[in-house]
């Protein structure tokens, strides 16, 4: 298709579209477990669990989460360790946070019962326009369009056009089907995730191809990362079953009062650290050092017992570090 006809997509085949992604979602759909109920609890759940965090990486803290705090009530009153401890592994861990206080609204001055509008959700802690509007259209039908990263790059696409802002969200809503407004969203979604990726886009096999004004083309949208490389190290340090632990500053920024091993600067008298490990946050790259040592004699913290671990607010390196040296077995799941 001609770039000049670009402007006239969302007019002129709005209706192919619909149905030529319905069709394809309907048959291509990844088995994800919180597709398999439009219960708002675990739709919630899973749209924030999902936000900046791979798919892969959250399906075992979402059974895991939901074994824990099977329903709404459940969580609304837990500890707040516990929620964070259940949350470990996942990063952003206001996420969790929100996430408690707003089943804590639910419950006692909602009686338990969701919002059913986009409207009503973005009343509740750490919802947002984009998380409103998927819990609202796939727990409950409201017939409203979702944007993010995946239907961005979508629209981008399929209308030629560097859209932004208000024109994101008014494009998504003109291709919305409004019979099916949940299952479109998640379409659109998975559209992005799955064949109209950033990089290497399968044209070839996007049901919509034959209304696409680029066909995975489109200067001046790709945002290059620029990741920084760094080191840090910390000790391992046990006595009679149980691990050294630091808990981080209530006031940081990030991973506020979640519980770490204590953080050194390498030893220059020791060959070198029992392992090492590979960890991400954010744009940077982090190569940690694990070392076996006494402890230090400054260090404040506290010592948990290995049977205490699983249940603790543990950073997600410190649960990576853990489980590398043995002390922490992975959670399995039977659901």
């Amino acid at each position: 298709m001609k770039r000049a006809v670009a402007r006239d997509i969302l007019k002129n085949e709005a209706k192919a579209f619909r149905a030529r992604l319905l069709a394809w979602y309907d048959g291509h759909a990844r088995d994800l477990p919180w597709r398999k109920s439009r219960d708002p609890y675990r739709v919630w759940l899973s749209e924030i669990m999902l936000q900046q965090t791979r798919v892969a990486a959250v399906i075992e803290h979402y059974h895991e989460f939901l074994r824990r705090f099977p329903s709404v009530r459940k969580l609304a009153a837990a500890r707040e360790s516990s929620v964070l401890a259940a949350w470990s592994g996942l990063g952003y861990y206001r996420r969790a946070r929100m996430l408690h206080e707003a089943a804590k609204m639910i419950t006692r001055k909602l009686d338990g019962n969701f919002p059913q509008s986009a409207e009503r959700w973005r009343a509740l802690p750490g919802i947002g326009r984009y998380s409103a509007a998927a819990i609202a259209s796939i727990a409950f039908g409201e017939p409203v369009a979702v944007v993010d990263g995946n239907v961005e790059r979508v629209l981008q696409r399929v209308t030629g056009k560097p859209l932004a802002g208000a024109q994101l969200w008014q494009a998504a809503e003109e291709l919305l089907d409004r019979s099916r407004p949940g299952d479109s969203n998640q379409a659109m979604m998975e559209l992005g995730a799955t064949v109209c990726t950033p990089r290497t886009p399968t044209c070839l096999m996007c049901p919509v191809v034959e209304v696409c004004a680029t066909r995975g083309e489109l200067a001046g949208v790709a945002h290059p990362s620029h990741q920084k490389k760094r080191e840090i190290h910390y000790a391992l340090v046990c006595r009679n079953s149980r691990i050294l632990l630091v808990q981080r500053p209530r006031q940081a920024s990030l991973m506020a009062a979640m519980w770490e091993l204590p953080r050194i600067e390498p030893p220059a008298d020791h060959a070198g650290p029992a392992f090492t490990v590979k960890h991400s946050i954010t744009t940077t790259d982090y190569t940690v050092g694990v070392w076996n040592l006494p402890p230090l004699e400054r260090t404040r913290g506290e010592w948990v017992s290995s049977v205490r671990l699983q249940y603790f607010p543990l950073t997600g390196l410190a649960r990576k570090i853990l489980r590398r040296a043995g002390v922490l077995t992975p959670v399995t799941s039977n659901s």
